[in-house]
């Protein structure tokens, strides 16, 4: 099982990224997929999630600036981050979650003052 995020960067705060996850071995469809966080010396965080039905959950310290969605046709998953703030800063970490959890490699995102 491979989940490859992508689209991490640099950008100035106040500023946009999207995120993107490609699944590959397994049907996203019947998995919560998820994003997770981690800030240098930090634990890793929640970030948001959508159900297999589409649903999402946010983290408070994400809610109103990003958004989660997914294309299962695609076998995608996506986080819209608006209004991105220096603390917002981190390793972004994509998840596939059923029966056990699925996690790929770590996309980049540096948010600077």
């Amino acid at each position: 099982v491979q989940l490859q995020a992508s689209g991490g960067g640099l950008v100035q705060a106040g500023g946009s990224l999207r995120l993107s996850c490609t699944a590959s071995e397994i049907d996203i469809s019947k998995y919560v997929m998820g994003w997770y966080r981690q800030a240098p010396e930090k634990q890793r965080e929640f970030v948001a999630l959508t159900s297999t039905g589409g649903r999402p959950t946010y983290a408070d310290s994400v809610k109103g600036r990003f958004t989660i969605s997914r294309d299962n046709a695609k076998n995608m998953v996506y986080l819209q981050m608006n209004s991105l703030r220096p603390e917002d800063t981190a390793v972004y970490y994509c998840s596939a979650t059923a029966v056990r959890a699925y996690w790929g490699q770590g996309t980049l995102v540096t948010v600077s003052s």
